[in-house]
């Protein structure tokens, strides 16, 4: 009994101690945010005089040359539709895969999979000629494709694995009653996988929202940058303000954290759920 309790709190204490270099990286950027610039050069770590400010905050979100509240309705003009259509698609997909029986379905299957093994890098060149031929390019429309296409893969591999824990006696009541497959999807199924549309929307969200490197082969003009490319535009020729920076950054982290606290309890059952299974 001893022996247990001691090995509880050596657990406990290993699982703090790994939090807190987890969360030392954030602080440290917060303090500098929050700061301002003569007291962090000693290290934001050094509290001898400490007076908290707001400014940094509000010179990001009205930069002349960066401004983030422009960059916020750009990135959410992306995100939103970039997370809605792929997930209605590959939700429609995921559950063909875990419920239909057609020709070359385990092939089709394999090749989604490998799809999720591409890395951006690899297709940049390709897609960036795609999009210059159909005048897709310095265009919001072009991003959401780009990332619609990127995401309907993984969560369609997400959603059946998803379905799969859904159990078809459901579906076989319904359809005995006359229902049609389109009725039992959107009437049954449907409302039964929010936990897991819920888990999948928050992740694409968290990702085209963070993204830079798509955005920064696709979106050329100032007023039409997203917010995590107006971060870079923050810094001085001459002098660059870390405290601006750092509240820029915290800024644009804010959005998928406010995502993710709405869609907490439907995420971690989504998240759970399937993975039990």
């Amino acid at each position: 009994m001893k022996k247990r309790k001691i090995l509880k709190i050596i657990r406990i204490t290993v699982m703090w101690l790994v939090a807190l270099v987890w969360i030392l990286p954030f602080l440290g950027v917060f303090m500098t945010a929050i700061r301002p610039m003569d007291e962090i050069l000693d290290g934001w770590w050094n509290f001898k005089v400490f007076n908290p400010t707001l400014e940094n905050f509000s010179k990001a979100w009205t930069h002349p040359t960066a401004s983030l509240a422009k960059g916020t309705v750009n990135s959410l003009i992306v995100a939103i539709p970039a997370t809605v259509i792929p997930l209605l698609i590959a939700t429609m997909a995921g559950y063909g895969f875990s419920r239909y029986d057609f020709p070359s379905k385990k092939l089709t299957f394999v090749l989604i999979i490998l799809t999720l093994a591409l890395p951006q890098q690899m297709i940049a060149v390709p897609v960036f000629q795609l999009l210059n031929a159909f005048g897709l390019v310095d265009r919001y429309l072009g991003l959401i494709l780009i990332h619609s296409a990127w995401g309907i893969p993984w969560i369609t591999f997400f959603m059946r694995n998803f379905f799969s824990t859904i159990p078809r006696n459901i579906e076989e009541a319904a359809r005995i009653d006359g229902a049609s497959d389109f009725l039992v999807f959107f009437r049954i199924i449907f409302p039964l996988a929010l936990p897991g549309i819920a888990s999948a929307a928050a992740l694409q969200f968290t990702w085209v929202w963070s993204d830079f490197f798509l955005a920064l082969i696709t979106i050329y003009s100032p007023e039409k940058l997203l917010a995590t490319q107006r971060i870079p535009l923050m810094r001085g020729v001459y002098h660059v303000d870390w405290g601006l920076l750092a509240a820029g950054a915290i800024m644009v982290m804010i959005v998928p954290l406010l995502v993710y606290a709405v869609l907490q309890k439907q995420y971690v059952k989504g998240m759970v759920g399937w993975s039990l299974k």
